[in-house]
């Protein structure tokens, strides 16, 4: 039983690994390929990195229905099977184009990650099963780019891509293997349809605009970095770093976000993260060099990662499958909007303008919060 309960965060870990391990050298490998001028390069990066968020924001919810009707686990085994295959299409990809297509097939085989909150809400103690595998991810994002980094500067970029599809061949297996059947809910269960639909708007605004502060700036780094002083031939490396502390300091804020919410309430634990974590973003422009700009990235991370779990639990043990792959959605959304918006953005502004424009967002959705009428009241806010 032991086994059992540690198998799906352990998958999740070595998923989150697998991706971020990929993704911190595949702006610099686009930018290597690219035969075209510099905002044009920023222009494909953006939309190569962001494509297949951008299709599994439509594929998520579709397979969260699909998983509220049959068993997750066979679907989660499925599609790290398959998404194992699109990080082996990228390491033969040698064009823009070939690359782009590569990352939209990911996006069409679905969010793994969908399927694994569905399988946490089904077992015991949901709340706790969330954060589980929440910390394994964000433990997976820590380890993963300073690690990838260094193998694609050591072993090759189409080295790196391979060692990453056979780590998501490993999280489909330990899965298969070490998680028990799942039957469906039966028709008509108490736990589903129950969450209101302000609650579902409220939680996904939440997420979207937490995770597209999370998710802009890996795409952005390699034109970053120059401008604060980092030598060509070692912002790859100094990129991992950076990458490397804020996925830090996501683990310690989402290890953190309990604790959080039960001294000062979710409302306004919600409320005083966003606003802190917007008034880091504009921060972002005043660093003068890249440590500097490091730490003020993980205190910005450090605000900003209690958002996800804190938004995802609140809901997790009422929603349905499909308003959890809903809200979910809503996270890997980010991940195109993000890197999108930043790179087309800084194309023709300087970054500051990309910091400032990401931080109004997050303090639009204060007023919001603030509302008690609007920030439905949990056993967190009644001491607040």
């Amino acid at each position: 039983m032991a086994a059992s309960r540690w198998a799906l965060p352990g998958s999740l870990f070595l998923g989150s690994f697998a991706w971020s391990f990929v993704f911190v050298s595949l702006p610099f490998y686009i930018q290597r390929m690219s035969p075209l001028d510099e905002a044009a390069t920023l222009r494909w990066t953006g939309w190569i990195l962001g494509i297949s968020s951008l299709v599994t924001v439509v594929t998520a919810p579709i397979s969260g229905r699909l998983a509220a009707r049959r068993s997750p686990k066979h679907f989660y085994v499925a599609v790290q099977f398959l998404q194992s295959g699109g990080f082996f299409l990228m390491a033969l990809a040698r064009t823009l184009p070939q690359m782009l297509a590569a990352r939209l097939l990911l996006g069409l085989m679905g969010a793994s990650s969908t399927f694994a909150f569905i399988m946490a809400s089904r077992q015991g103690d949901a709340r706790r099963n969330v954060a589980a595998i929440q910390s394994a991810m964000t433990l997976g994002q820590v380890l993963g780019p300073p690690v990838g980094a260094v193998a694609a500067s050591r072993i090759g970029f189409v080295e790196s891509f391979l060692v990453g599809g056979v780590l998501l061949w490993v999280c489909g297996a330990l899965v298969g293997a070490g998680v028990p059947p799942q039957a469906p809910p039966a028709a008509g269960s108490a736990r589903a349809g129950r969450v209101s639909p302000r609650e579902v708007v409220t939680a996904c605004l939440l997420v979207l605009v937490a995770s597209s502060q999370i998710f802009f700036l890996p795409a952005i780094l390699p034109q970053v970095l120059p401008r604060l002083g980092v030598a060509a031939d070692d912002t790859l490396e100094v990129g991992g770093l950076v990458i490397f502390a804020s996925g830090l300091a996501a683990a310690l804020g989402s290890m953190a976000a309990p604790r959080l919410a039960e001294q000062v309430g979710e409302r306004r634990a919600v409320a005083g993260l966003l606003a802190a974590s917007s008034a880091l973003m504009a921060a972002l422009g005043a660093a003068a060099g890249p440590w500097s700009f490091a730490v003020v990235r993980f205190f910005q991370v450090l605000c900003i990662a209690p958002i996800f779990p804190l938004s995802v639990a609140r809901i997790a043990p009422r929603a349905s499958g499909g308003t959890i792959g809903l809200v979910n959605s809503s996270r890997i959304g980010a991940a195109f909007l993000g890197p999108v918006f930043a790179t087309t953005l800084l194309s023709w502004a300087p970054p500051l303008a990309v910091y400032l424009t990401l931080a109004v967002p997050g303090l639009a959705l204060v007023p919001m919060l603030v509302e008690r009428r609007r920030w439905h009241r949990s056993p967190g806010d009644r001491a607040a």
